[in-house]
């Protein structure tokens, strides 16, 4: 495994972890196969995250996260094309999300998509895409104390 470290353009400092491919196809397929359904993102959150205790005693955070694309259009303007992702996550990483994470702060999200469907009240099927997370990193700086 090789460490990256990052200094975005906003000077926040991360790193990130990179594989090494080996030299063999048939173990070049392998570590492939194990990278399928990954989704990182960069972004900010919609709101503060929302923990769900269930009667089991697991707990459940979501929230949502905006990440943005930046393009200039032909009239030479720029333009700002905004993404919402849903994310969810479980157990104790819920916990400590909710607990220092809040409403348009930056953050790294790391898990793999999730599709589901429900029926609303109406009697539709509703469709959703969530992002099951794994692993984050907040990338705001700390809020000063006054």
């Amino acid at each position: 495994m090789l460490h990256i470290c990052i200094v975005d353009r906003h000077n926040y400092f991360f790193t990130v972890r990179a594989a090494i491919l080996p030299t063999s196809m048939d173990t070049k397929c392998r570590v492939m196969k194990s990278l399928n359904n990954q989704v990182q993102l960069i972004g900010r959150l919609g709101q503060d995250p929302e923990l769900k205790t269930f009667d089991s005693g697991n707990t459940m955070c979501r929230f949502s996260l905006a990440t943005s694309d930046y393009y200039t259009d032909k009239n030479g303007e720029r333009q700002e094309k905004t993404e919402w992702h849903n994310i969810v996550v479980w157990g104790k990483l819920a916990e400590v999300m909710n607990e220092i994470l809040h409403k348009g702060e930056q953050v790294v999200i790391h898990g793999k998509l999730k599709s589901r469907s429900y029926e609303n009240a109406e009697g539709q099927k509703v469709y959703v895409t969530e992002v099951l997370t794994n692993e984050f990193l907040k990338i705001s700086p700390k809020k000063k104390a006054a």
